[in-house]
């Protein structure tokens, strides 16, 4: 550990109610306050942000041009800090020359991703933000320290567009949070648990059918975060649509049978992190999902879930773990020994700090 005391500056892009902000970024904090890391975060987006876009279903101009002045004014701030930690980039729909003003000014910084951001950009659907940002975040990254990135997708484009370091880590989970209800009473009816934004409940459309036909033999659906969607073939009373809250997630994925996690197989979904599969685990529930991206990696075949790439794959995976309840369990349990061996933050936690650490340190020797 250094002897000289190191000021971090985290720069989120959500307050603690944003998902990928509070697993990301907010749930380190501890193990950085342990190895006597200072630090000050400073959210884009406050919570009152999030709570207007859930409540209405879009953003208000407003709080998107009070944000942009937050963030540039916490800029005029930066020298203060040995280190800045962005996640995705300073602001959305900007060129980079934020990014390099900091470089300009040898203020260092790691950023962060957890989404294959750079394809919001360089396949969007309009042309012009194509030729004024598709190459945005590769510059991000170009200028960066260092890139954290979720997964083996993401390293890859960073080191491809030239980033000097790229290191891993998974998007993870606190087990604290999950071991206290290992022993919650399942329910009655077998039930399939989906957990998410209203921004990818339209995944679950591609598995309307197989969902279908497992309602049609006594199953019920359990959708934890999702918008109202009519999904074919299914009864309403055999769906149960719940809002997402963080004190309640882990006690309603807990109580189901099997947790599901169906993505396309394109560019932006392979830049995913699997992180529903490893709440599901957490909470030892076996899984199925489609083999994109990371789910191959974290989905070991018959171990602690099935992969499913076709209707009949989904079909049969879900009759399986319904058929076979003593099986089903033992593939709750393995999946949950991954995720503690792996995808826990009691593994990483330590690891993040000794990152930020290490990089603080070598820095101030140049």
């Amino acid at each position: 550990m250094s002897q000289k005391n190191i000021s971090v500056l985290f720069l989120t892009k959500y307050a603690r109610n944003g998902a990928s902000s509070r697993y990301r970024s907010f749930q380190y904090l501890p193990y950085l306050k342990e190895n006597k890391i200072n630090y000050h975060v400073s959210p884009l987006f406050n919570e009152n942000y999030l709570k207007n876009y859930y409540k209405f279903g879009r953003s208000f101009l407003r709080d998107i041009i009070s944000a942009f002045i937050r963030r540039l004014g916490i800029l005029t701030k930066a020298k203060r800090f040995d280190f800045i930690v962005i996640e995705y980039e300073l602001l959305p729909y900007f060129p980079a020359f934020l990014e390099r003003y900091l470089t300009v000014l040898n203020i260092p910084y790691i950023v962060d991703y957890d989404d294959a951001l750079f394809h919001q950009y360089d396949q969007h659907s309009k042309k012009w933000v194509r030729q004024l940002l598709g190459h945005k975040i590769s510059k991000v990254m170009q200028c960066s320290h260092t890139v954290i990135a979720g997964n083996d997708y993401l390293a890859h484009y960073a080191k491809k567009a030239g980033s000097a370091n790229v290191e891993i880590i998974p998007t993870v989970i606190d087990l604290t949070r999950y071991t206290r209800h290992h022993n919650i009473k399942k329910k009655p009816i077998f039930t399939i648990v989906w957990i998410g934004s209203s921004s990818t409940t339209r995944y679950l459309l591609d598995i309307a059918p197989a969902l279908a036909e497992l309602c049609n033999a006594g199953a019920n659906i359990r959708l934890i975060g999702a918008k109202h969607i009519e999904l074919a073939g299914i009864p309403e009373e055999n769906i149960e649509f719940l809002p997402w809250s963080e004190d309640s997630e882990v006690s309603l994925i807990s109580e189901c049978h099997v947790g599901i996690m169906p993505l396309p197989d394109t560019e932006w979904e392979r830049g995913k992190c699997g992180f529903k599969l490893i709440q599901y685990m957490g909470c030892r529930l076996p899984v199925i999902a489609s083999p994109v991206g990371v789910n191959a990696k974290i989905v070991e075949q018959g171990k602690n879930g099935y992969l499913a790439s076709s209707m009949d794959d989904w079909v049969s995976a879900l009759y399986a773990i319904r058929d076979n309840p003593q099986a089903s369990i033992q593939m709750g349990i393995s999946g949950f020994k991954k995720v503690e061996a792996n995808y826990s933050l009691q593994v990483w936690g330590p690891r993040y700090a000794q990152l930020i650490t290490k990089i603080c340190d070598q820095h101030s020797t140049i």
